[in-house]
C-alpha cells in the first residue's frame, strides 16, 4: 500500500531526485527549460517511449530501480 505524500513532500523529493541525478546547476537548467515552454506532461509522455516494447521499458526500470537503490515494499 503507498502512502499519501503532500504536495510540498512530492516537490522536495522531485527536487531532490533532479539534484542528484543532474546536479545543482543542471537541475536548475532542467527547472527553467520546462517552465520557458508550454508543456504538456501526457503529450510528453506519450512520445517519450514510443521506439520501445513493453518488455524493453521494464527492463530499463528494473536496471535503473536496481541502480538507484530504490527499494520496493510489498504487502
Amino acid at each position: 500500500m503507498t502512502t499519501q505524500i503532500t504536495d510540498n513532500e512530492i516537490k522536495l523529493q522531485g527536487l531532490n531526485a533532479l539534484v542528484e541525478s543532474l546536479g545543482e546547476v543542471q537541475a536548475e537548467r532542467f527547472i527553467s527549460l520546462m517552465l520557458r515552454q508550454p508543456f504538456d506532461y501526457t503529450q510528453w509522455q506519450k512520445k517519450l517511449w514510443i521506439d520501445k516494447s513493453i518488455e524493453e521499458i521494464s527492463t530499463m526500470a528494473m536496471k535503473h530501480r536496481g541502480k538507484s537503490g530504490i527499494r520496493v515494499l510489498t504487502s
